[in-house]
């Protein structure tokens, strides 16, 4: 299973923070086919990323039953 719950992911730029990820309520249950679609830059990769545990969470998330961080 994979779940989040205001999932966030911010990044520091030049010109101050940028939310990558803004909020994103999220459960996929083991067996479930979930498709993630949206334009370029809509933060489909860094979600992804997170819950695979590749890159950092600004705030909490669940995959695979257990905390990411």
């Amino acid at each position: 299973m994979i779940e989040t719950h205001d999932l966030r992911r911010t990044f520091r730029s030049r010109t101050g923070p940028v939310e990558a990820v803004a909020g994103i309520d999220l459960r996929v249950e083991a067996g479930e086919v979930f498709g993630f679609l949206g334009p370029n830059g809509a933060g489909k990769t860094t979600t992804l990323r997170i819950a695979v545990a590749i890159m950092a969470v600004t705030l909490a998330a669940r995959a695979f039953g257990r905390a990411v961080a």
